[in-house]
């Protein structure tokens, strides 16, 4: 595995591989990596010559300073992990080289509705940030294929906008989330939750699937309105329990028994916020 700091160097070894490897593949993460960063690198090594995957905490996608500062590095694990994949390029720059102009005027997107609801009405300015960083990125890495968990639900929708607003070629894969054997979505956050945090964290994934097995057509806002109520009863701070549609995330109060449904999910335990989502599978299926 090469390891490249500056993306000038990165450009030099992506052009030699590309003719050698064909189609390049890119893994974007922040570090701190676990089974399901490692099954979107695992995707990426099944459908490309050439597998770079990037360790980069992205400081204009945190609203509150303080969660950028405790967010966990890992670096020496993660390298670790990544020679141990297989991973052909790790990418870990400096802020500096990500944002060679400063963190100011850094370009604005058109995101529509997709930052006034859910994460983007709890985190304001969030996907943005995202946007800035992918695309910076992606303009460095110049991948034909682009790989993203679907926990950040999200966000997957908010990065193939980008590549929408862009015009840039390249295909977004969003990969299935990864659990531990008791439900818990993984996720690099969960090495902040202390024991006793750690076994209740699962009943974020217990109530969203106990959604998916109530939900009937008609009214939703009642089931959604329990779920906050439960994960509330159980020591959470709840910043919203949501049930919109798969499609564009369209938030749904009243179903017609047909449109793809996904749950979604944000509560604070303690310090920690922690998000989740589950698609809805439909009777007939």
């Amino acid at each position: 595995m090469i390891l490249i700091k500056r993306a000038s160097d990165l450009h030099k070894h992506i052009a030699s591989g590309r003719k050698q490897a064909g189609n390049v593949g890119f893994v974007p993460t922040m570090g701190a990596l676990h089974e399901g960063h490692l099954s979107l690198i695992e995707a990426s090594q099944k459908e490309n010559g050439l597998t770079v995957c990037s360790i980069f905490v992205n400081p204009t996608q945190f609203n509150d300073p303080k969660d950028y500062e405790k967010y966990p590095v890992t670096m020496d694990k993660d390298i670790a992990l990544l020679e141990e994949q297989g991973v052909d390029i790790l990418f870990y720059p400096y802020v500096e080289e990500i944002y060679p102009n400063g963190l100011k005027d850094l370009g604005h997107y058109d995101l529509g509705y997709l930052e006034t609801i859910l994460e983007g009405k709890y985190r304001p300015g969030h996907f943005q940030g995202v946007c800035q960083v992918v695309h910076r990125l992606l303009e460095i890495v110049q991948p034909n294929n682009l790989y993203m968990g679907q926990k950040d639900y999200q966000q997957c929708m908010v990065v193939k906008r980008l590549l929408e607003l862009t015009g840039l070629p390249i295909e977004l894969h969003t990969c299935p989330t990864l659990r531990e054997p008791d439900g818990l979505a993984m996720s690099s956050r969960n090495m902040r939750l202390h024991p006793e945090e750690r076994q209740r964290a699962v009943e974020i994934s217990r109530t969203l699937a106990a959604i998916g097995k109530e939900v009937i057509p008609g009214d939703l806002v009642k089931l959604s309105l329990w779920a906050e109520q439960e994960l509330s009863r159980k020591g959470f701070k709840v910043d919203y329990v949501a049930i919109a549609s798969a499609l564009d995330l369209r938030l749904v109060d009243n179903w017609d028994g047909k449109e793809p449904l996904v749950t979604l999910a944000a509560a604070f335990l303690n310090e920690v916020r922690l998000i989740d989502n589950m698609l809805v599978p439909l009777r007939n299926e």
